[in-house]
C-alpha cells in the first residue's frame, strides 16, 4: 500500500492499493457493502444505474493525431483537447485521499503487438474486472513495468455537462496524444474494457498492420482456427465455448501478418441472463471464486437466481480464462478455415445458416446487421434493428472500409469459408415466431466445420430469394424446413413483406459506404428488387 502514486503527467496523492490479488478485493468489496460472495464462491455486484454500455457518451479527443485518421459521426464523437485536460485534472482532484485500487495488465497476447495498461479504479470491484479482464503481468514484468496507457475509471464522479462538455454525468472519453481513457458516472464495467478495444482498433492497424476484430475464436483438435463475429448478445461467448474445441478468447482478437490469431484480452465477460448449466457448462461451471456477477439478483443464502431480470437482461460475468478446462495456451491460433458472423434477426428472416460469397463477406461485415437486445444499451427496451460496422462500429474509430479491406485481404489468403448464422427467430418475428434452439445452432456450426457442406449445387444449396445467400438443404440434427426461414412462417405473404423490408434496411444503411465501394461488393448485398 502507497500513499502517493507517480504517473508520467501527474501524481495521485491517494492510499493506493496496487496489484490486490482477487480475495482481498472481494474482501474489500463486501466490507464496503458494495457486494456478496455466492453459494459459487462468485462475488457479485450491482452496477447502479448503468447496467450496459452508454454509446451517446463515448468521445474520443480530437487532436492532430485522430483528426485525419477518425471517421467521425455517431459512433465517434469529438472531445475538445482543453475540455479532456480539465476533466482529466477535476477527476485526479476528486480521488485525493481516497482508497484507489491500480492494476497494472497487459491487452494483447502477442509480446510485440501488447498494450501495457494501468488501470486506476475507484471501486475495489471495479479492479477485479480488470484483473479478470486483461493479462496479468509475472513478477519480472511488475519489476520494470512501464504503462503505454492509463485508464482513471471513476464511476462515483458526475460530470456537469454545460461546463465539462459532456452530453450528461456519465462519460468515457479517450485521448491517444495523452494515451488516457477517462471513464466516470457510470459503474458499468464493460465501459472500461470497451475503452481498450477502441484503443486498439485504431493502434494496431496503423502502427503494426493488425486487423482487430470483435469477435470470438477457437481450435479444433486439427489446429485449425475459427472465429465468430457478432455483436453482444448474438451468441459470441457460447458458441465458442465448445467442449470440443480449445478457447482463444470470446470477445476481441487481432490477426496479424504472420497469419496467427491473437486475444487482446485475459478473460471471459458473458451474458448470463437465464444461464444454463446443461445448455452453457463451461460458462457456468467458470463463475466460480474470482469471478465477478454483475447485475444478477441472490438471495440471503447466496444463490443467484439466471432467470431473473428484474434489474436487466444484461446481467453479466467476468471470469479468468484459466477458469475454462478447454483453454488454449498461449491464446494465440492459427490456420483460420472458417468465419462465423452471427446476427440474431429479431424479424425471422435471414436463414439460420447460409455460405457467402467473398462480396457477400465484405457486405454483410461492413452491414453488421443484427437486433439489439433489451439491456445491452442504456435506453434499449426492446429488439430493434441495428447495424453496427464490422460488427463493432461503436469502438472502430477508423472507416468500416479499412478494417473490410484488411479482412478480405487475409480471407483471400488463406481460403477462408465465410457463414452467416442467424441465432435469432424462425417461424415469425420476436413475439409470434420463437428464438432458435441452441442445440440447432450449435448442430449447424459443427457441420460446417467438419465440413458437411462441402460441394456447391441445387442438391446441396438453396439460394434465398431475397438476400441471394446459399441455404443448405440439409445438416445433420436439424429438421430440414428449419434451413428455409419461409418454411417456418404460417404466410409466405407476411414472411415475404418481412424479409423485404428487412432488405430496404440493409440497402438504406449500405448507403453511406457506397462511394468508393466496388459494383462486386454492391452486388453482396440483397437482391436490387428487394426493396
Amino acid at each position: 500500500m502507497n500513499s502517493k502514486l507517480s504517473f508520467s503527467d501527474f501524481e495521485l496523492n491517494s492510499t493506493i492499493h496496487h496489484q490486490l490479488s482477487s480475495r482481498e478485493l472481494e474482501l474489500a468489496t463486501v466490507k464496503l457493502g458494495m457486494g456478496q460472495l455466492t453459494e459459487s464462491g462468485a462475488l457479485a455486484v450491482k452496477t447502479g444505474e448503468f447496467t450496459g454500455r452508454s454509446p451517446q457518451d463515448r468521445y474520443l479527443v480530437k487532436d492532430h493525431i485522430t483528426e485525419e485518421l477518425v471517421w467521425w459521426g455517431d459512433s465517434n464523437i469529438p472531445f475538445s483537447p482543453s475540455k479532456f485536460d480539465e476533466l482529466h485534472k477535476k477527476i485526479i482532484s476528486y480521488l485525493e485521499g481516497k482508497d484507489v485500487y491500480v492494476r497494472d495488465c497487459f491487452a494483447g497476447s502477442i509480446e510485440e503487438n501488447q498494450l501495457a495498461l494501468r488501470v486506476v479504479n475507484e471501486y475495489p470491484w471495479s479492479n477485479l474486472f480488470a484483473k479478470n479482464m486483461f493479462i496479468e503481468p509475472t513478477e519480472s514484468d511488475l519489476k520494470e513495468f512501464s504503462s503505454d496507457w492509463v485508464i482513471l475509471n471513476v464511476p462515483g464522479f458526475k460530470a456537469e455537462a454545460i461546463t465539462d462538455g459532456t452530453r450528461q454525468h456519465n462519460f468515457s472519453i479517450i485521448s491517444f496524444s495523452k494515451k488516457t481513457i477517462l471513464i466516470g458516472g457510470t459503474a458499468y464495467t464493460g465501459e472500461i474494457k470497451k475503452g481498450v478495444f477502441s484503443v486498439l482498433n485504431l493502434i494496431l492497424p496503423k502502427e503494426k498492420k493488425v486487423l482487430p476484430m470483435h469477435c470470438a475464436a477457437n481450435v479444433g483438435s486439427n489446429e485449425k482456427t475459427a472465429l465468430f463475429f457478432g455483436l453482444s448478445g448474438t451468441g459470441k461467448t457460447t458458441l465458442s465455448s465448445d467442449k470440443s474445441r480449445k478457447l482463444i478468447g470470446d470477445d476481441e482478437h487481432g490477426w496479424d501478418i504472420k497469419n496467427q490469431i491473437f486475444n487482446f484480452e485475459g478473460g471471459c465477460y458473458a451474458k448470463v441472463i437465464n444461464l444454463d448449466k446443461e445448455k452453457e457448462p463451461e460458462i457456468f461451471d467458470a463463475i466460480k471464486k474470482g469471478a465477478l456477477l454483475e447485475n444478477v439478483i441472490v438471495d440471503t443464502q447466496g444463490i443467484v437466481d439466471y432467470n431473473n431480470d428484474s434489474i436487466t437482461q444484461n446481467s453479466r460475468v467476468s471470469y479468468p480464462l484459466n477458469h475454462i478446462d478447454n483453454l488454449k495456451t498461449p491464446s494465440i491460433g492459427k490456420n483460420t478455415d472458417n468465419i462465423f458472423f452471427l446476427t440474431a434477426d429479431a424479424f425471422g428472416v435471414l436463414p439460420p445458416i447460409s455460405k457467402l460469397t467473398p462480396a457477400q463477406a465484405a457486405y454483410h461485415f461492413m452491414s453488421g446487421y443484427t437486433a439489439k437486445i433489451s439491456g445491452t444499451e442504456e435506453g434499449v427496451h426492446e429488439p430493434i434493428p441495428s447495424f453496427s460496422a464490422c460488427f463493432g462500429g461503436p469502438f472502430m474509430p477508423m472507416h468500416p472500409s479499412v478494417y473490410a479491406e484488411m479482412l478480405s485481404n487475409n480471407i483471400n489468403k488463406s481460403n477462408v469459408n465465410v457463414w452467416l448464422i442467424n441465432t435469432g427467430w424462425v417461424g415469425g418475428p420476436y413475439g409470434v415466431g420463437e428464438r432458435i434452439k441452441l442445440k440447432y445452432t450449435r448442430a449447424m456450426i459443427n457441420a460446417a466445420l467438419n465440413g458437411c457442406f462441402e460441394g456447391y449445387n441445387y442438391n446441396t444449396y438453396h439460394i434465398h430469394s431475397v438476400f441471394g445467400v446459399a441455404q443448405p438443404r440439409k445438416c445433420p440434427g436439424v429438421p430440414d424446413n428449419l434451413l428455409s426461414p419461409r418454411s417456418t412462417w404460417a404466410n409466405d405473404e407476411k414472411y415475404y413483406k418481412a424479409a423485404f423490408k428487412l432488405a430496404k434496411s440493409f440497402r438504406e444503411n449500405f448507403r453511406k459506404f457506397e462511394v468508393g465501394c466496388s459494383e462486386e461488393i454492391l452486388r453482396g448485398g440483397p437482391q436490387r428488387y428487394a426493396f
